[in-house]
Formats: C-alpha cells, structure tokens, sequence
C-alpha cells in the first residue's frame, strides 16, 4: 500500500493519505493517518515504511515476523493486491513511522 507524506521534514510525527487496497479492510483507499517515531517494534503493529526497492516512495504495512535486530517481514492485509515481504523480502524498519492515529474516510 502506497501513502503520501503530508509532513515536513524534521517533524515528530506525520500524516499520511492512503492510496491504494492492499491494507483493506483495516484501512482504504483515501483514509488519512498519522504516525509518530517509535523504536519499541512489535508483531502485529502498523508501520509506515520506504520502499526498499523505491526511494521515496512510502508503503504502510503491517510488521510479521523479526529477522535480526532492524529487519522485520512485512505483510499486507488484503494479500491478494497489495505487495509484502513475499514480494521484496525483509525491510529494515529502524527509520519507520508507528501508525498510532487513523482517521474516519468521512473526517477526510
């Protein structure tokens, strides 16, 4: 799932617009977000991430299973379109933002 950062650069927490519906149904197409710096990682939590195979480009995913120290497996809800870890392997999450808000698609 791809997101667009609504933030300036050096801010402690971000917003984010989903764009497409590979994290469904916990989150749609159009839905905002906001996200904070977290270093606590836990299964289960949702991350906002670079793509490893595309700078600049956000994905939101959800963390699966810890690799080493930084690296985590990433899935994707709806796994019938959206792209994860099966597709691009682990991602070092050390540089992620912790989805703790999720704003109502009516709200946006």
């Amino acid at each position: 799932m791809s997101v667009h950062p609504l933030r300036r650069k050096f801010a402690l927490m971000k917003r984010f617009v989903v764009t497409d519906r590979s994290m469904e149904p916990t989150l749609i197409d159009g839905q905002g977000l906001i996200a904070i710096r977290s270093t606590s990682f836990r299964r289960g939590q949702l991350r906002v991430v670079q793509h490893p195979e595309q700078p600049n480009f956000w994905i939101v995913k959800r963390l699966g299973d810890r690799v080493d120290q930084h690296r985590w497996m990433l899935t994707a809800d709806n796994t019938n379109t959206g792209q994860d870890s099966r597709h691009f392997g682990a991602v070092d999450v050390s540089d992620s933002w912790l989805v703790v808000v999720k704003i109502p698609l009516r709200w946006m």
